[in-house]
């Protein structure tokens, strides 16, 4: 039990790794405030457009969307980031993170918002213009608040695995959380930071899950 306690939970070896660990929490929420707006908007444009009657229009985009959420958002990281500079481009580890996310999440928040949006009974978006709301203000006022409210179990549950999907970033030496944890382990040669890590992941996701499982039991529970 004590090698155990020495190898895994070093209070010591804790303290020492904080300040380094406290670096890669900051680069960690960074990229999470900038991958989610950013991928939700995506996602909200693409769910617009690809809602349109327009085949030629429709068709593309529901093409585009399946492909970057059929390809691993790890394999579209290292694309970019190692692939793109053969072609005289390069983006540097935040550019490849960045546009790596937006397309992964985008992708998925467009197909959350799109059946979101096809949720919403028809008859409320002709009652709405039947009031005299112009198109955007059915959009803004009728449409969208419905779709996102029938949806907004997945809509979180996405936004939690975007969190978690930072922790790739440290495959291109972007000093994010995970990153900076190894770097400890190696330093130390203790498994504690890593640990320390994943006890972070856990503090600042828990209260994200439990109202997600909340959310799901109220959809349940409307549904029976």
């Amino acid at each position: 039990m004590s090698d155990f306690i020495e190898g895994f939970l070093n209070a010591e070896i804790a303290r020492a790794a904080w300040p380094i660990l406290w670096l890669g929490l900051q680069q960690t929420v960074k990229l999470a405030l900038l991958t989610v707006p950013l991928g939700l908007a995506a996602g909200l444009v693409l769910a617009l457009l690809s809602t349109r009657r327009e085949a030629w229009l429709r068709w593309p985009l529901m093409a585009v969307i399946d492909v970057f959420r059929a390809v691993p958002p790890l394999v579209l990281l290292i694309l970019l980031y190692a692939g793109l500079p053969f072609a005289g481009l390069d983006l540097g580890p935040w550019g490849a993170v960045a546009i790596a996310f937006l397309l992964n999440t985008g992708a998925y928040y467009a197909e959350i918002l799109r059946a979101g949006i096809e949720s919403v009974p028809r008859g409320q978006a002709e009652a709405a213009r039947a009031l005299g709301l112009r198109p955007w203000q059915v959009w803004v006022f009728v449409v969208l608040p419905q779709a996102v409210r029938n949806v907004a179990p997945d809509l979180l549950g996405n936004t939690l695995e975007v969190v978690k999907l930072t922790s790739i970033a440290s495959v291109v030496a972007l000093p994010e959380l995970l990153f900076q944890a190894r770097q400890a382990q190696s330093l130390t040669f203790n498994a504690t930071p890593i640990v320390v890590a994943a006890v972070v992941y856990v503090l600042i996701l828990w209260p994200a899950v439990r109202l997600l499982s909340r959310l799901e039991d109220r959809r349940l529970a409307a549904q029976r």
